[in-house]
């Protein structure tokens, strides 16, 4: 596994697909996705010069950022939550990180604006939006997207974007493009979309913030 190679790999095809579609790559984002990696490979991420990641589960980021002193190490990392967010969690999210993704309803906007005024921190946030309307899955249905979305701007949350994963057996660029569509239609300008196995679908679609783990890490640990 040479991480330094995968990496540059990926930002080769980021950025051969952003030119090909007349797009800045520099507009697009790469989130690391680091959960459940071991140590060693997100060390080896960090010392090609990457500092955007991505984690899911708040102990699991506690454990490598914070106890294995990551954080301290490298200052400028930007960790952003991809996961579903409980709001017994929010005051260590907040803490650890610069950016979450996942904000799905009322009383989780409760909660980080709370939380962001106690520790005098603003945090980028996006909505996620689960456009497959998937019962199983996080995200807000895209019908409630513009009741959260007031909801969220009057209680003082500021939403730069809009978060998706679309449903494992259907076209992901509908579901991109369908994000897109309510992105433009709120002015939000970013977008968190694409993955490992689709992120070249999602830059013609004006992603600009792409979350990719297998192909940079390898297989994870679940």
């Amino acid at each position: 596994m040479n991480i330094a190679h995968n990496f540059k790999e990926i930002h080769y095809k980021i950025q051969k697909t952003a030119r090909q579609w007349v797009r800045d790559p520099q507009t697009i984002e790469l989130v690391a996705v680091s959960k459940k990696q071991p140590i060693e490979r997100i060390i080896e991420a960090l010392e090609t010069g990457h500092r955007v990641f991505g984690e899911n589960n708040i102990q699991d980021a506690k454990k490598t950022w914070e106890r294995k002193g990551l954080k301290t190490q490298y200052p400028d990392v930007k960790l952003h939550f991809i996961g579903s967010l409980q709001t017994n969690k929010v005051k260590d999210a907040v803490t650890l990180f610069e950016c979450i993704e996942t904000i799905d309803r009322p009383n989780l906007v409760d909660a980080v604006v709370k939380e962001m005024k106690k520790q005098d921190k603003k945090l980028m946030c996006f909505i996620q939006v689960n456009t497959g309307e998937e019962s199983q899955k996080s995200g807000v249905f895209p019908s409630a997207l513009p009741s959260l979305l007031c909801y969220a701007q009057e209680a003082g949350l500021e939403i730069t974007g809009l978060m998706c994963i679309p449903p494992q057996h259907e076209p992901s660029a509908l579901h991109f493009a369908f994000l897109k569509k309510l992105a433009q239609a709120h002015g939000l300008k970013n977008l968190s979309m694409g993955m490992s196995h689709d992120f070249e679908k999602a830059i013609p679609l004006h992603a600009t913030y792409l979350r990719i783990g297998t192909s940079l890490f390898g297989t994870r640990k679940d």
